[in-house]
């Protein structure tokens, strides 16, 4: 069967799965392989939990007509989304970058949907397999796309972006995220920079931050919708402050956010400029933009106890940590600490940025705990920084249940979890 009949079948469910521990009533079940299962294997029971259709890649474990066989699922899944993509015909915002791609997308997503019936990638869904099934869940009432589109190597995003074809591309910035995979600082920009090289061979449109001098270079001879502070730009800024929380002054019109800090202030201002090219007043913009409140572990605020608690654990790199640590410092309390955990997937750069991020933080004089092995391997003697080399030795050392009356910045990478660290702050 070829994809415009797998196709006919699909706009007859009601969702696409992956995971029979989450099938819907009349949905289609891609049987994707994972490192440990052959999901070919959940055929029969993929059916028995109510989905329409299976598709599979082993005939071995065909069930009935409704259990279609493809050479592979993935790609299949891949080629089901690109032409669903195709078949809506509507207009699609992509972006990437190496921070803030989620809260951006949220951002746009809730200013954008103000006027129109938006569709937005779910989560953190930006992968080989995400944006598929993001585009999936695009339907006959969408009327614009919003896709995250994420890369830990060269090519993934030209890849993403043939299955996605974005319209409007927007990168957030190039930072130091997935060093290892990129092969350092100038393969990330060459890798994110696969959205640029898309939308200028498809006579497409770059959303451009002109005072980002990388990105105002790379786009200079395409076209492109623009924005800056107080600069020459087709959408201008009138300032930004932090303190700790970000606003914006925009046509007249003062948005007080929910997000600290002014790294920030870029994924607001972005949204905006995105926002006004698509029609939105300033006035929606605003309520939009001020009726957004970040979750996930992404820069919350947290009250427990005595302690407010910026809680930014969904992940970390050397760029984020910059600019969080960088945001902590100027916000005006007088009693402070951080608790800081290690950076992934830095690859050979690893010891070196673990290592002048704890010399940055020598004469600041604020208390900071360090926890994982890359920081306690670069761990230093001073009085106001302390190393754990994992999670259990900083719990067990009790320092935490004596953090009273205290403004904490809670930051690491994904794999640390030190959300964890909530329940042990005393009440």
């Amino acid at each position: 069967m070829n994809i415009p009949e797998i196709h006919k079948l699909f706009l007859s469910c009601n969702s696409v799965s992956t995971d029979t521990r989450k099938i819907a009533p009349n949905s289609m079940f891609f049987a994707i392989k994972g490192e440990r299962f052959d999901a070919n294997t959940f055929a029969s029971e993929a059916l028995e939990k109510g989905a329409s259709f299976v598709i599979l890649d082993n005939s071995d474990y065909k069930v009935d007509q409704r259990t279609i066989v493809v050479e592979d699922t993935l790609t299949a899944l891949q080629q089901l989304a690109a032409y669903h993509r195709l078949y809506l015909g509507i207009p699609i915002v992509g972006l990437t970058g190496s921070n803030g791609k989620t809260t951006t997308k949220e951002l746009i997503n809730a200013v954008l949907s103000q006027k129109f019936k938006t569709g937005a990638t779910v989560g953190n869904l930006n992968n080989h397999i995400g944006v598929p099934l993001t585009l999936l869940s695009f339907t006959g009432e969408t009327e614009l796309g919003i896709v995250e589109m994420g890369a830990n190597h060269q090519k993934e995003i030209e890849f993403l972006c043939g299955i996605a074809q974005p319209d409007l591309g927007y990168i957030t910035n190039f930072g130091k995220a997935h060093l290892e995979g990129f092969g350092g600082t100038e393969g990330v920009i060459k890798g994110k920079s696969e959205l640029y090289d898309y939308l200028r061979a498809n006579a497409k449109k770059a959303i451009v931050n002109v005072e980002d001098d990388i990105q105002n270079d790379k786009t200079a001879d395409f076209d492109r919708y623009t924005f800056g502070v107080n600069t020459k730009a087709d959408v201008v800024i009138d300032d930004v402050s932090a303190n700790p929380f970000v606003i914006t002054g925009y046509k007249g019109e003062t948005i007080h956010s929910h997000l600290i800090g002014l790294y920030n202030s870029n994924n607001i201002n972005a949204a905006i400029c995105i926002g006004q090219y698509f029609g939105i007043s300033a006035t929606a913009i605003r309520e939009a933009i001020e009726g957004y409140v970040p979750a996930n572990n992404r820069s919350q605020i947290i009250t427990k106890g005595t302690n407010e608690i910026i809680l930014d654990a969904y992940n970390a790199n050397p760029s984020s940590m910059a600019a969080a640590i960088a945001n902590f410092v100027q916000i005006e309390k007088s009693s402070k600490a951080m608790i800081l955990g290690d950076m992934f997937e830095l690859g050979q750069e690893s010891a070196q940025e673990h290592k002048q991020l704890v010399q940055s933080l020598e004469g600041r004089g604020i208390p900071t705990y360090f926890i994982g092995k890359d920081f306690f391997q670069n761990r230093i003697d001073n009085t106001n920084l302390h190393f754990y080399p994992d999670f259990d030795a900083f719990v067990a050392s009790g320092i935490i249940s004596g953090l009273i009356g205290k403004v904490l910045l809670i930051k690491g990478s994904r794999g640390m979890a030190l959300e964890r660290l909530l329940e042990y702050l005393p009440v």
